[in-house]
């Protein structure tokens, strides 16, 4: 990917994986306030998959060691036990779907993943399984960390390492909009590499927050991570463009180490209503050809 610089404030000192959590407000109702969240209701949850391959997952596959865990589930590397090749599981565990919002993110993500194309630089999604207990879902096994993590490691990555990486994460967004997909969740802790090497291809994950969409169609729900979060998010009318400004914030990040904005309680209003100052100084160091 390039030669890359350390920085003493790095990636991790400003952004930690628990503080990059996503935020969801769903639309208030006609009698609230906009501002006003409503909290979502409990449900019994019978069935969250439309045509799950199956519904007991360890007649196929055996599982291995954990692989990482998010707010619903936990990521497992499975085996096919007829040829055993290897595989990640996103195992979901109903218990933690509390609202209809919930079910619906998990159904829509499995029909995404379905309908995306085969793609180098999108996980392939391989099938769907569903317990009484929870949701699995198999896909390609990517061995080679978070994008997240090498921006820390490295500190920050040069001119034209960070082109490389910009150019295949607008690829990766230009198939996800051709096929009417706005990710709405785009991060470096979002971003997986194949394998450990220095080449490897980097690959897009967790599409939980996505959405189908048509043409001119704007969204009003709140939904994304505050760091990469656009401002017409926060205004509540969007479209497919939110994806192209979180790809702005990660090309800031990957050259300077930090990111642009703040992501506290004035997140809300800086991006809205400031006037945008960065947090960092390095753009002062890149060539006026990068820019």
């Amino acid at each position: 990917m390039g030669s890359c610089v350390s920085t003493p404030a790095n990636l991790g000192h400003f952004i930690s994986k628990r503080s990059s959590h996503n935020v969801r407000k769903p639309l208030p109702s006609p009698d609230q306030n906009d501002s006003v969240v409503q909290t979502p209701r409990a449900l019994q949850i019978a069935s969250v998959i439309k045509e799950p391959t199956g519904h007991d997952i360890h007649e196929k596959y055996t599982f291995g060691k954990e692989l990482g865990r998010g707010e619903f589930g936990i990521t497992y590397q499975c085996f096919d036990i007829k040829t055993g090749e290897k595989y990640a599981c996103k195992t979901i565990s109903k218990s933690k779907l509390k609202s209809e919002i919930d079910v619906e993110d998990v159904r829509r993500e499995v029909e995404i993943m379905r309908h995306l194309p085969k793609h180098p630089n999108i996980v392939s999604f391989r099938e769907a399984y569903e317990d009484i207990d929870a949701v699995h879902l198999v896909m390609e096994l990517c061995e080679g960390g978070e994008l997240f993590d090498r921006i820390v490691s490295k500190g920050h990555y040069s001119e034209r390492a960070a082109a490389m990486v910009t150019k295949t994460i607008l690829e990766i967004v230009k198939v996800c909009h051709d096929h009417g997909v706005i990710h709405r969740d785009l991060k470096p802790e979002n971003f997986l590499f194949a394998d450990a090497s220095e080449s490897s291809q980097l690959k897009a994950i967790d599409f939980g927050l996505s959405i189908f969409f048509e043409p001119g169609q704007r969204f009003r729900e709140i939904v994304g991570s505050p760091y990469y979060m656009a401002p017409e998010i926060l205004r509540r009318n969007y479209g497919p463009e939110v994806d192209v400004w979180s790809t702005g914030v990660i090309l800031y990040i990957l050259l300077c180490g930090v990111p642009p904005f703040w992501a506290g309680k004035l997140h809300h209003h800086h991006h809205q209503n400031a006037t945008l100052v960065f947090l960092s100084k390095c753009l002062k160091t890149v060539s006026l050809e990068f820019m």
